[in-house]
């Protein structure tokens, strides 16, 4: 079986993080991954927030937390980086470019050793006044929509192993 195969395979949601620095090589190296995601016509539309400050990962976890409606809550699980994933409106395969490029981005994690989980509701942070003032002091202009957080970092706990597949999934034709 391939190393890729293997990923596939063995990859996990990571939801305890201790709190160590990821090394901004690797986090760069997930980003990579990212940006060669297939995505619509090669329009290259998808954005991504490499946040590793804490006082705005702490923000997007209130934000997040908030439209859960659980305040006292770390929908990040105490991860230290959040990658955030936006697509531009303009191109009808945002959601699609968006959701491949976390799907790389979290694959690669597990092959760097970094735990990873989609975490959603960037859709509703970055719809707010808030998250659109986030994106405007950034200098990022256009009609974003967040497709979803990676959160990233050394998992605390080792992961389950994977459940079995549900059966009658595929039909054969």
């Amino acid at each position: 079986m391939s190393t890729v195969q293997e990923n596939i395979l063995s990859r996990r949601s990571v939801k305890a993080y201790k709190p160590d620095a990821v090394p901004k090589e690797l986090i760069d190296r997930v980003i990579e991954a990212g940006l060669y995601a297939a995505n619509g016509r090669n329009w290259q539309s998808s954005i991504v927030l490499a946040v590793t400050d804490k006082t705005m990962r702490d923000r997007l976890s209130a934000m997040n937390a908030a439209i859960m409606g659980k305040t006292d809550f770390d929908p990040f699980y105490g991860a230290p980086v959040v990658l955030v994933v936006l697509g531009d409106k303009q191109f009808p395969t945002h959601v699609y470019d968006g959701s491949l490029m976390l799907g790389n981005m979290m694959l690669a994690a597990h092959d760097l050793g970094l735990g990873s989980c989609w975490i959603h509701r960037a859709k509703e942070e970055f719809e707010s006044e808030e998250g659109k003032e986030i994106l405007h002091s950034l200098g990022i202009e256009g009609d974003y929509e967040g497709i979803g957080h990676l959160i990233l970092g050394y998992a605390a706990t080792e992961p389950k192993a994977a459940p079995p597949r549900r059966p009658g999934r595929v039909y054969e034709i």
